[in-house]
């Protein structure tokens, strides 16, 4: 397969998307191939990063996570060295979901879960503001999810 997607290579990944638990068989009737080209295809899109993993999502609620929260985060000093730092600091922390380089006011945006506010301010003074060249923070509770992880439109 090449770099650019077909029509089929397209719908298998909104498929997939949608439903990562499909079968190759199930995978393979939808998308009115083959199974043997269905299996070749999506290991195409796999080895080609089309793909990067399928996972199950897990209710945050029922696994006492239920508090989200985003913090932003400004460093003392932005510097190639500082960023590097910082990022594989906070790579290593499992509580934390998603660390974005952002333009603007803060230099990261980590979006957090927690179980309650108990558990986020402990983290954030035992584990966030140690992070490396951390001067300041700024936490923004989510009070309301609208939109979580939704597919990719394309």
């Amino acid at each position: 397969m090449t770099s650019r997607l077909d029509r089929t290579d397209l719908k298998l990944l909104r498929l997939l998307q949608n439903n990562g638990r499909l079968s190759n068989a199930e995978l393979a009737q939808t998308a009115s191939i083959s199974a043997a080209t269905c299996h070749r295809r999506v290991q195409s899109l796999f080895e080609e990063g089309y793909v990067s993993q399928v996972r199950a999502m897990i209710a945050p609620r029922k696994v006492g996570k239920g508090a989200l929260v985003m913090v932003g985060v400004v460093l003392d000093r932005s510097t190639p060295e500082s960023f590097a730092a910082f990022e594989e600091a906070v790579a290593q922390l499992k509580f934390v979901l998603d660390c974005h380089l952002v333009a603007g006011d803060f230099d990261y945006f980590l979006k957090i879960r927690v179980g309650d506010m108990e558990d986020f301010n402990r983290l954030h003074g035992e584990r966030l503001i140690a992070l490396p060249g951390v001067r300041q923070t700024r936490t923004f509770f989510v009070m309301k999810e609208v939109v979580d992880n939704a597919a990719l439109d394309f």
